[in-house]
């Protein structure tokens, strides 16, 4: 008698089986519905969506974000000012830039509950609706950008670097703004465009 040739189903079955029997009593195959994570309680111990008034650009905005929403997100996602710019979402390039109670702070690690009843400054409340900020008129006139993505957050960051007083040099200009990278290598001219405003602020 001939022995029974294998074939793909019944090794596929036999795998099968084997890894269900190897399996721990009580752990879940890859099969089993995964629940989702228990939500997570704020310091009050309310879960769930919060309401937060934030001051943006000198008017009241209340939002209802979750929690753990960043400054950047509900800035863009909520609040619909897109002139903020995501872009490493990790603080390390500083597109997202933005004043909070003056100073300037990345805003993607940055929690929007944090910033209840803080006045935050985004680059569309930078300037007065008919008349560009300094910064941003240097900026124009020095050409100092590219592409462009970088710059609401340089922009942000060069306006609190000249009322920080870290302008004395080039040198001390690009230690100040060395948080904020411009893939595009528009460093020369963002520095002229500092110097520049500074010299009119």
């Amino acid at each position: 008698m001939s022995e029974p040739s294998v074939t793909r189903r019944t090794l596929i079955t036999a795998t099968i089986t084997g890894i269900a029997m190897q399996s721990r009593p009580g752990q879940a195959d890859d099969t089993t519905p995964r629940s989702l994570p228990e939500p997570v309680a704020t310091n009050s111990g309310q879960v769930g969506p919060i309401t937060v008034e934030l001051q943006v650009n000198g008017r009241a905005l209340p939002l209802t974000v979750e929690p753990r929403t960043s400054l950047l997100d509900a800035l863009r996602e909520y609040a619909g000012l897109t002139g903020t710019k995501k872009g490493c979402d990790r603080g390390a390039c500083g597109a997202c830039t933005v004043h909070v109670d003056g100073r300037r702070v990345v805003s993607c690690l940055t929690l929007a509950a944090r910033c209840q009843g803080k006045a935050v400054t985004t680059i569309e409340g930078l300037g007065a609706d008919s008349q560009l900020n300094a910064v941003q008129a240097a900026f124009l006139h020095h050409d100092g950008f590219q592409c462009g993505y970088c710059t609401p957050g340089q922009i942000m960051s060069a306006a609190a670097l000249i009322n920080e007083g870290h302008t004395g040099s080039d040198g001390e200009i690009r230690e100040w703004m060395s948080g904020n990278i411009c893939r595009c290598g528009a460093y020369p001219n963002i520095v002229a465009a500092i110097r520049d405003a500074a010299g009119k602020a």
